[in-house]
């Protein structure tokens, strides 16, 4: 069995798409791959939906190790003939072997939280051989990663060789988790960071996410902080309307550490009490609706 190679204990940066997959001005015109496929390194990979299949467009990531990849996140289609997501995981899977022979290979998948747009394509990977799939339902998601128990831990989620680091951030979805890679320095932060509509369904659970969020990045290399949609425009405060399918002007996936100092001086500025406000990369938007 070959030694993956991995990064440094101190992680660089590497540079994303200046512009992803994006939608196209009407479906006739549409010419997008139904996953756009990013290599960000030889061990993890990028997708991103067509919008033109669902406007939510949302960012999946395969993340391997020497034991098993992580896939995070199902996207939001169900059906394989129009998201046929385990075919390109299985084929970037078998590139990956590839390069890096071994015998019985697993893949995990795992959620950032339970809205539709992040598992409807878990069905696609229910029979799928050597696979654990966890269902992003709160109960279920928080035995696996012992957050009943401990709501506060940071738990390691082990790849081979690769472990993530996955903690709790409630206040967009009650079972939403963020997940840290030390071999990328990533922070994946879900629908809780991005640039967007922080749709925010307990005010003060949020706001004590944020404070997570920064205290993890103080004592850990995060290169990138990047969430799982983008919804704002490169105009500051401007964003694209819910179920837009073109969005040409579309400012950049990866945010930094100082994305989430801004959300906490927003969440500071509006006070305890919910309130819709526009802020230049992102719209602290109050929702009652989980």
């Amino acid at each position: 069995m070959s030694t993956v190679s991995h990064h440094s204990p101190a992680p660089v940066a590497k540079p994303l798409p200046g512009q992803w997959i994006h939608g196209s001005p009407s479906s006739k015109h549409n010419t997008d791959p139904d996953l756009q496929t990013y290599w960000y390194d030889e061990n993890t990979v990028i997708l991103r939906q067509n919008k033109a299949i669902d406007y939510e467009a949302p960012f999946l990531f395969l993340l391997f190790g020497e034991e098993r990849a992580i896939l995070l996140d199902t996207g939001a289609t169900a059906s394989p003939e129009y998201l046929p997501l385990r075919r390109v995981v299985d084929e970037l899977i078998e590139s990956w072997l590839g390069r890096n022979p071994r015998n019985g290979y697993q893949l995990l998948v795992l959620h950032t939280h339970g809205h539709g747009d992040h598992v409807a394509g878990d069905d696609q990977f229910a029979d799928r051989p050597d696979t654990f799939l966890v269902k992003a339902d709160k109960e279920v998601a928080w035995d696996f990663f012992g957050f009943t128990a401990e709501p506060d831990a940071i738990r390691p989620v082990d790849l081979g060789g690769r472990v993530l680091q996955a903690f709790a951030t409630p206040g967009h979805h009650a079972a939403a988790v963020t997940f840290y890679d030390p071999w990328t320095g990533i922070l994946f932060t879900g629908d809780t960071v991005y640039r967007g509509r922080l749709y925010i369904v307990d005010w003060a659970a949020f706001s004590d996410s944020i404070d997570r969020l920064i205290e993890f990045a103080a004592t850990h290399p995060v290169t990138h902080v990047i969430g799982c949609h983008i919804e704002m425009t490169r105009r500051a405060g401007i964003d694209y309307p819910v179920r837009t399918t073109y969005q040409p002007d579309e400012p950049p996936l990866e945010m930094t550490v100082a994305h989430l100092h801004a959300v906490r001086a927003a969440l500071d500025e509006v006070g305890a009490e919910p309130a819709l406000r526009v802020f230049d990369d992102f719209i602290l938007w109050p929702d009652d609706d989980e």
